[in-house]
């Protein structure tokens, strides 16, 4: 019997060329636009109408359906006001990770399957088997650090049509079916929003923030801030310090509202060799004790040997083999186990 696939098609060239290589594998597939954010911004308009446009073209040009499942509320829930409240707390949260795991592989598998899918499908650059996720192919690419939160049941009835293959094939294979999308740049920016600096958005959702200090590694006030949400761990860009050597943000004092930098890359605090995580996910099985795995504790970051030391409190210490810089809580660390991803937690300090 032929399965019923529903494949979320954004617009953009990796999920076009997805629906085109299941209908060319026999499935029978349905186009999924999920329209998460449609608010246009201050100086920024929301492009779903022309990203819905273009995933239209291509499913016309592949003779399939295509149909739109508003998901808007929830995608506000679950994604945008975490996403707002974690930086209040001073945290640097992954929105497509929340976003992979409560919308895509959660919210947009049970609508598919309620509706009559068998299966659903992305463009993500990754590979499963069995409820197991793997590494795409093209390392430059892969995308399992955003996925690490996905269940085995999704897992088991999800496909990843580009696992196998690499961005510049994707693009030619999508110019040679004639696809609009076969140019079209990648989307940069907040998940489903846009290419919208988070400065600008969180400004948009939250207005002005109070301005305060920013304090140097010998206790001086060098200069003030206008927002401590603003500022990440490592960030040197945007410190408005001016003359001298540059400066880097160490850590945040959000009762307080201070930023403190240095301008010695060799603060200590700025390097660690462990990582404290909280609300942990295995996906298959938790990690075994005195096991080497790797880990990342941000996308494209190296992966680092560590070993995993698990607390009944869901909860892990993550020992690193090389010392890492500029850990920023509200990010993930995923551990993997060569290609195979584990799992991971939510970087707490």
């Amino acid at each position: 019997m032929t399965k019923n696939v529903y494949v979320g098609m954004s617009g953009g060239v990796d999920s076009s060329l997805s629906a085109a290589l299941l209908v060319e594998a026999g499935y029978s597939v349905t186009g999924v636009y999920m329209k998460n954010w449609t608010r246009d911004l201050p100086g920024f308009i929301c492009p779903w109408k022309e990203d819905f446009k273009d995933a239209k073209q291509v499913a016309v040009s592949l003779g399939i359906p295509l149909i739109s499942f508003d998901f808007e509320n929830e995608y506000r829930q679950k994604v945008v006001d975490y996403m707002v409240e974690s930086y209040l707390q001073g945290l640097t949260p992954n929105p497509d990770i929340v976003c992979n795991q409560e919308i895509k592989f959660k919210l947009f598998l049970n609508t598919a399957l309620e509706h009559g899918a068998d299966m659903i499908a992305t463009g993500h650059y990754a590979r499963t088997k069995d409820g197991k996720l793997y590494k795409g192919l093209d390392s430059s690419k892969d995308q399992t650090y955003f996925l690490y939160r996905v269940s085995e049941e999704a897992l088991d009835k999800t496909i990843f049509p580009l696992g196998e293959m690499t961005k510049k094939r994707v693009r030619e294979e999508a110019a040679k079916r004639n696809l609009v999308t076969a140019t079209k740049p990648d989307s940069q920016g907040i998940c489903f929003v846009g290419e919208v600096g988070i400065k600008q958005f969180l400004l948009s959702e939250l207005g002005p923030q109070p301005h305060g200090s920013i304090v140097n590694q010998k206790g001086e006030e060098i200069g003030e801030h206008d927002g401590a949400i603003y500022y990440t761990i490592g960030q040197r860009h945007g410190l408005s310090v001016g003359g001298g050597l540059p400066y880097y943000v160490t850590h945040k004092d959000m009762s307080k509202n201070i930023v403190y930098v240095t301008t010695e890359l060799t603060d200590k605090r700025l390097w660690s060799n462990q990582i404290h995580t909280n609300n942990l996910w295995w996906i298959n099985n938790k990690p075994e004790a005195n096991k080497t795995y790797q880990v990342k504790c941000r996308y494209r970051s190296e992966d680092i040997k560590c070993k995993i030391n698990l607390s009944q409190d869901n909860t892990a210490v993550i020992e690193l083999q090389d010392e890492v810089r500029a850990i920023s809580a509200g990010q993930s660390a995923v551990i993997y186990d060569g290609d195979l991803v584990i799992g991971g937690g939510i970087i707490y300090s």
